[in-house]
């Protein structure tokens, strides 16, 4: 059992950011003790690492109080949160493809600044349009990253 504090240490989400997920209705899953005091278990930190996963997605607070709701009521809701998931996929997906096409423009700009550094002027580089990518060929790249970069385990 972990305390508010011990849980702000181990997961890198504030005190304060704990207590407004609480009042938001973002855990219900998570105990009392006599004190009044919540008291977070390991299950309890999982669930709050996938909130923080959908946060950082950009996925909105009532949704994944949606999610939450579906998940305590049971099985039945198993569809609901399979349709859920793909849809944040998809907005995912999208957010990486903006996020390729942002990188791929600062990655031309680098090339054109160390050309221009290296011939004295920017005048002197060919500032070509960038061409843009395929969605596809974007994502071909973040599956080739993925494999390069394996997540820590």
């Amino acid at each position: 059992m972990y305390s508010i504090g011990a849980v702000a240490k181990k997961t890198g989400i504030s005190s304060y950011t704990l207590r407004y997920y609480d009042k938001a209705g973002l855990t219900p899953f998570v105990k009392r003790d006599k004190q009044g005091r919540r008291v977070f278990n390991d299950a309890d930190l999982d669930s709050l690492a996938l909130i923080r996963c959908l946060k950082q997605t950009g996925m909105p607070l009532e949704d994944i109080r949606q999610f939450i709701s579906w998940c305590a009521a049971g099985d039945e809701t198993i569809d609901q949160r399979l349709a859920m998931f793909e849809e944040q996929r998809e907005a995912v997906e999208a957010q990486i493809h903006q996020s390729l096409l942002n990188l791929q423009k600062v990655n031309h700009k680098i090339d054109v600044y160390r050309r221009a550094s290296q011939a004295g002027s920017e005048a002197a580089v060919d500032c070509d349009v960038l061409p843009l990518k395929q969605t596809d060929e974007l994502l071909h790249e973040v599956a080739y990253y993925e494999a390069s970069h394996p997540l820590p385990e």
